[in-house]
């Protein structure tokens, strides 16, 4: 797969760049501003694409305008975004407008190969990656009206799996039990959230959009 990296720090870039290539990867080109990515994945086409959450001028959130354009213009382009800090809005922002082969990750993971690896695989086959570290403090806070209530604290620990982006094998795994069991608690948790069962509607993206609004929740 080709993977285009871009990052306003040369070390970080050239780091990542490393570990893809070690992967198997191929890093069809690299930038250290939003234009440059914008313009690399207008002429290469790449499969992949990782870019910091803040990048040059104002290092806000350039590179998430940048996330949203690429999805927006290039629908079968997954998109890593990495960001140095916990910061669960600009995930929920991403999910809000393109809920497929988006992945949001701490920066100091990516350098983990294992890590890097699988959240790009997993993007490449349409699914969704959210760091557990932002998925734990969600779960973490207490929360005077909390969007996710009416869940036991079972059926919460299991959304938070499904959050971080794991099939249901994955979580029966993860968790010490059945399949079926997880099955089960994911339909407890899709009906409980309201989200009618309809394939074309993406529940699980829906549900993991409900659990990352709640922690806007005081």
């Amino acid at each position: 797969m080709r993977v285009v990296v871009a990052d306003d720090s040369l070390l970080t870039r050239e780091g990542i760049v490393h570990l893809l290539n070690r992967s198997g990867f191929t890093v069809a080109g690299q930038a250290g501003t939003a234009g440059e990515l914008l313009a690399l994945v207008n002429a290469e086409k790449p499969e992949l694409v990782v870019v910091d959450i803040r990048m040059p001028p104002t290092h806000t959130d350039e590179g998430v305008v940048a996330a949203e354009r690429i999805r927006a213009d290039h629908p079968v382009t997954g998109v890593l975004v990495l960001s140095q800090y916990v910061e669960p809005r600009y995930a929920l922002r991403l999910l809000e407008e393109h809920p497929e082969q988006v992945g949001y990750l701490l920066k100091e993971r990516v350098f983990d190969p294992a890590i890097l690896v699988d959240a790009l695989r997993r993007l490449a086959d349409g699914e969704t990656v959210i760091d557990p570290t932002i998925v734990s403090r969600i779960l973490g806070r207490r929360r005077i009206k909390d969007p996710l209530h009416a869940l036991t604290g079972r059926e919460r620990e299991v959304l938070g799996l499904v959050a971080e982006g794991l099939s249901n094998k994955a979580i029966a795994a993860r968790l010490t039990i059945t399949e079926r069991t997880v099955e089960a608690h994911v339909a407890q948790v899709f009906a409980k959230l309201g989200l009618a069962d309809d394939a074309g509607s993406h529940r699980r993206v829906l549900a993991v959009l409900a659990f990352l609004r709640s922690s806007d929740a005081h």
